[in-house]
């Protein structure tokens, strides 16, 4: 996969709570360390914007899609298991 492919994520929180906060403190760090300014992080509160979440099907939160590239992923939680998500999301070939 090319160096040049940008990343597009959603993350889907709940306000200003601890997991949501953490979950996108480990998103970032994960962009960071994995695809510096190769990345995309669009940060929907599902409680200003109830009909996204059901559209996307989040049920519960925090919730990250990864819309780009293909396939499309879903991972709920606040994403501190480092090594798996990386490996998930197919990131470490893509190291900063």
């Amino acid at each position: 996969m090319s160096q040049s492919v940008v990343f597009k994520f959603r993350l889907y929180t709940a306000a200003n709570t601890h997991n949501s906060a953490q979950a996108l403190a480990n998103l970032t760090a994960l962009c960071q360390f994995h695809l510096l300014n190769r990345h995309e992080i669009e940060v929907v509160d599902v409680f200003r914007e109830p009909q996204r979440a059901l559209a996307d099907g989040v049920r519960m939160t925090p919730t990250l899609l990864k819309l780009a590239p293909f396939p499309a992923q879903k991972i709920v939680g606040t994403l501190n298991e480092t090594a798996r998500i990386v490996q998930i999301l197919g990131l470490a070939d893509f190291a900063a």
